[in-house]
């Protein structure tokens, strides 16, 4: 079977964005070319730290994920959805997680990704007992069409769809830091959590390839 001719050099621009600072290579035709091959390929994206850089899906593939700490024991039934860890505590350890240099500009992001606190409704003694929609936060590594948040993070949430009469329906969105977004659409929890499992084990990923999950793009 022949092998890839260009596969050696691409190699060698791995490499070369990896041990960059920023993510950069030379911007001769050769090596443009063979970024090229390496973005069809879904080996190397953007960078959302660095102008111009690029950062390797190899490496993002090292990074942790962020998501509510007890979301193991959800799955497992031994939680409740409406006890899962803050959204706001689990963007403190994103940012715990970051270079000092970065952290600045992931917390102009903070009200965006993390959204605003959620105002408890109150109820007479007569009233039946009404919860707040639960809205889970997670961050994967990954990008979209724009680039992600700092570190090279899409930002993401399982949250419950409540309907006037019927079952609550859930959904998994996930974002860049624009207009690129995916949506997965379940109809119970437990098909929900099924599908952010999948979501875990691929990242890092493109918005563009959660298609092969069932997601569709927004």
């Amino acid at each position: 079977m022949p092998q890839d001719p260009h596969a050696t050099f691409d190699q060698t621009v791995l490499e070369m964005i990896e041990h960059s600072p920023v993510g950069a290579v030379p911007f001769t035709p050769t090596y443009q070319d063979a970024l090229k091959r390496l973005y069809a390929s879904h080996q190397v994206y953007a960078s959302a730290d660095f102008k111009d850089g690029h950062v390797t899906v190899r490496s993002l593939a090292k990074r942790p994920l962020f998501h509510a700490a007890n979301v193991d024991a959800l799955v497992a039934g031994s939680a409740e959805a409406a006890a899962l860890e803050s959204n706001s505590g689990i963007f403190d350890r994103y940012l715990s997680h970051l270079p000092d240099a970065l952290r600045a500009k992931a917390e102009a992001h903070r009200l965006k990704v993390v959204g605003r606190p959620l105002h408890h409704r109150k109820h007479g003694a007569a009233t039946p007992a009404v919860h707040d929609p639960v809205h889970s936060l997670f961050l994967v590594p990954g990008t979209g069409p724009h680039h992600g948040l700092p570190g090279n993070y899409l930002y993401g949430s399982l949250f419950e769809i409540a309907h006037q009469g019927a079952p609550a329906t859930w959904a998994i969105q996930l974002h860049d830091t624009d207009d690129g977004a995916s949506t997965y659409d379940a109809a119970t929890l437990a098909g929900a959590l099924e599908k952010l499992q999948e979501v875990f084990a691929s990242a890092p990923f493109h918005l563009s390839e959660l298609a092969a999950l069932g997601f569709k793009a927004n």
